[in-house]
């Protein structure tokens, strides 16, 4: 029998929300540094201030821009069966299926681990977790006070349907993105619901969960890598077959990372 064909979520963090692009220079996947744009506030001034004589006007400030980074990480699947029974051919196909349907999910809980929670802002109140409605505004807030632009949030695939109880997120028709009423795009990652760790590095408490929200994604992908070769792949020990498939991504944003906790109880 065929094994039975799987479809990756949607609204994954490879899905609409992101800007993948495929590059083949490993340069490129070494992890890459940048000017950060739109972190630093614009301000008003005073232009003829009442009085005579006129006060003296504040002067303007100036910011430096930082300097961002992204650090690569590498997803791999592996397929072992014994030798007699598998080809090489067979195994490699199976490997690359495995990995087309799993990698998103394996990237979000990459991203979550090694980005997300070691960075973030927790914005969680004394008091415990809060309603999802109530996390989305505080982190749509965090938002706005420290990037300005349209963001992305990040979910839990186990937060998902409580979107929909205060209609917090809407499916764009043009692009397919999930987006909230102030415009920022919804990641809903099987990877963040899978690891669903806090900024201290903890798994969440029972019946919470942990949404973060960052600036835009820019995702540079590499190439697929299967290994070994066909001879490489037996061990001459055990007669068994082993093929590895693996793929580097370089996942970029900007400016703000915050995070909450929120109730997924009803």
């Amino acid at each position: 029998m065929e094994a039975i064909p799987g479809t990756p979520l949607p609204h994954g963090i490879l899905g609409a929300c992101s800007t993948v692009t495929d590059v083949t220079d490993p340069h490129d996947l070494l992890g890459v540094e940048w000017l950060a744009l739109g972190c630093n506030p614009v301000r008003d001034t005073d232009w003829c201030p009442p009085g005579n004589p006129p006060p003296a006007v504040a002067p303007k400030e100036f910011d430096r821009p930082e300097t961002e980074a992204a650090a690569p990480l590498t997803v791999y699947t592996g397929a072992e069966c014994s030798a007699p029974g598998w080809t090489y051919e067979e195994a490699v196909e199976h490997a690359l299926a495995n990995l087309a349907l799993g990698e998103q999910a394996g990237v979000e809980a990459a991203f979550m681990r090694t980005f997300l929670a070691p960075n973030a802002d927790d914005l969680t109140p004394a008091e415990g977790p809060v309603s999802v409605a109530q996390g989305v505004a505080a982190l749509e807030g965090c938002l706005g006070e420290r990037y300005g632009g349209a963001g992305t949030l990040h979910i839990p695939t186990g937060a998902a349907a409580l979107l929909g109880c205060c209609n917090i997120a809407h499916e764009d028709p043009a692009t397919g993105a999930l987006r909230t009423l102030t415009g920022n795009c919804v990641v809903i990652g099987a990877g963040y619901s899978a690891l669903n760790i806090g900024p201290d590095g903890l798994p969440a408490d029972p019946g919470t969960a942990w949404l973060y929200a960052t600036g835009p994604l820019v995702i540079r992908r590499g190439p697929v890598d299967v290994i070994p070769d066909r001879n490489a792949s037996v061990n001459i020990r055990t007669n068994d077959r082993r093929v590895l498939a693996e793929r580097t991504y370089v996942v970029g944003t900007t400016c703000a990372v915050c995070a909450i906790n929120v109730t997924v109880c009803p």
